[in-house]
């Protein structure tokens, strides 16, 4: 099987568990935000502030191991050595962020405003020690090239905790009831027990695992995985810092009135946000496979074809998905039913377009990668952070989660600049910019046309959007099909 079918192949495996199986999950996003069973704004804001900090956490946990493993595995003689080192490195970590989290959780919850929630902190202490640890044996997995097992254990976790979102909203909460953090309450315990199952799955691995600390091996491993971790935690200022932000500067003196409109408005982006969750996904799938595979590639004389290749491709399914959300926004809005979120929609083609951006950035990152270079990483993603800090902090008191949209993009948009000519200069892989150029701005083009010729009719503005689609696919068909070839 040729290398890039190969991909392909495996990409699509990892979507099984991380772009259906997370699609289930977000297909929570409808439960959430329902009018009569769901959520309020506010409360969804809530939701999506713990959220947030998880997310930088768990880069603090995992501390680039997964990428350093895989960086250490190809040269390691004993390979089983290699990842006990890796896992044992992160469960230490695990271990004593949670400790940390019971000493300090009430204190942590007065700090975020709520001080009544004490006990979820330490719930979310717990799912993150528990996912920290098992990313190290899903990562094994990858490099196994056990994709449908991965995607067993990451379809059993997430079908578990929708499951139980379902019977703890329908069989226990009351949206009614004056104690609003009860059912977020239920949200976080679902979250809990799911976290739980990954390891049950993963009894085989866990069980022939064993504890290692090679002194050189882990000072080695911390050198290589150090930039990583910062570059991984200024990517998630850039990814998620914004809703935190938006309570932060819209909240005023704090009175409950402002702090509810502040927790509403993190409610509306939030959810609207995740409009813009199938590039994410597939953003996400095609990176579980593309880190072994780039890797793998490194002593392969034609490498740079394939990562150009790689790369062109790439831009084509994520425009083109671009397009068929964009274009499709009335169809796609009663993902959130309640119409009060509604008023968000307006970020999510800067969010889809934003996440183009990461997406390339994600496949050019390779470069630093494979140069041992990755403190480059650390700097791309450091100068996004501050992008996403100052103008966040200008643009959320004048214009609100727009700002935050926008903002998002400009970081993106500046961080694959950045990485591009960092590139060139290091570890030079030659793309095609002007088929990449050509395939974002006809898909722009597209989206502009289809938004300024509107019929107000959803069933003919639907067929027009698909003819919109369908001709860029036939752009795409009319470039590639006469150099389409799967072999070397």
């Amino acid at each position: 099987m040729s290398t890039i079918k190969k991909l392909a192949g495996q990409t699509a495996i990892y979507g099984v568990s991380s772009i259906i199986g997370r699609l289930l999950n977000y297909l929570l996003v409808p439960l959430h935000t329902h009018e009569e069973y769901g959520f309020g704004e506010a409360d969804y804001g809530i939701i999506s502030e713990f959220y947030a900090y998880v997310a930088f956490f768990i880069v603090l946990l995992t501390f680039g191991m997964e990428t350093t493993f895989f960086r250490f595995v190809n040269k390691s003689v004993d390979k089983e050595k290699t990842f006990n080192q890796a896992a044992s490195f992160v469960f230490i970590l695990s271990i004593l962020f949670f400790l940390t989290i019971l000493v300090f959780s009430q204190s942590i919850a007065n700090w975020m405003g709520y001080p009544e929630m004490k006990n979820f902190v330490v719930w979310f202490g717990a799912i993150l020690a528990i996912d920290a640890t098992t990313s190290m044996f899903l990562a094994k997995l990858r490099h196994q090239n056990r994709p449908v097992k991965f995607a067993v254990v990451q379809l059993s976790s997430i079908g578990v905790n929708i499951l139980l979102n379902i019977i703890f909203i329908f069989g226990f909460y009351d949206n009614t009831h004056p104690d609003a953090s009860l059912g977020v309450g239920f949200i976080f315990l679902a979250n809990l027990i799911a976290s739980f199952v990954k390891p049950l799955v993963l009894y085989k691995e866990v069980a022939s695992y064993r504890f290692v600390w090679d002194k050189v091996m882990t000072k080695a491993m911390f050198i290589f995985a150090l930039p990583l971790v910062i570059a991984g935690f200024a990517g998630i200022v850039n990814e998620t810092l914004d809703r935190i932000l938006i309570k932060r500067l819209l909240m005023g003196d704090g009175s409950e009135e402002q702090l509810e409109y502040a927790q509403a408005q993190v409610g509306i982006y939030s959810a609207n946000y995740k409009l813009s969750i199938l590039i994410t996904l597939f953003i996400q799938a095609f990176r579980y496979a593309a880190e072994p595979f780039f890797f793998a590639q490194e002593k392969n004389e034609e490498k740079d074809k394939i990562y150009s290749r790689v790369m062109t491709y790439f831009i084509i399914v994520v425009s083109l998905m671009f397009l068929v959300i964009a274009l499709n926004l009335d169809i796609f809005k009663w993902f959130i039913p309640n119409k009060d979120y509604h008023e968000g929609l307006k970020v999510v083609p800067i969010l889809l377009m934003a996440n183009i951006c990461l997406g390339i950035y994600y496949n050019q990152s390779i470069w630093y990668k494979l140069a041992d270079r990755t403190i480059y990483g650390a700097y791309i993603a450091i100068g996004g952070a501050v992008i996403t800090i100052v103008l966040n902090i200008i643009l959320i008191p004048i214009i609100g989660y727009m700002g935050s949209a926008w903002t998002t993009l400009a970081a993106y948009s500046s961080m694959m600049v950045a990485s591009y000519f960092f590139g060139q200069k290091i570890y030079p892989i030659k793309y095609n910019l002007r088929k990449a150029a050509l395939y974002i701005l006809s898909a722009l083009s597209l989206y502009f046309v289809g938004t300024v010729i509107s019929f107000d009719h959803l069933v003919y503005d639907t067929i027009y959007s698909l003819f919109l689609i369908l001709l860029f696919i036939g752009i795409a068909w009319f470039m590639e099909r006469p150099k389409i070839s799967f072999r070397k």
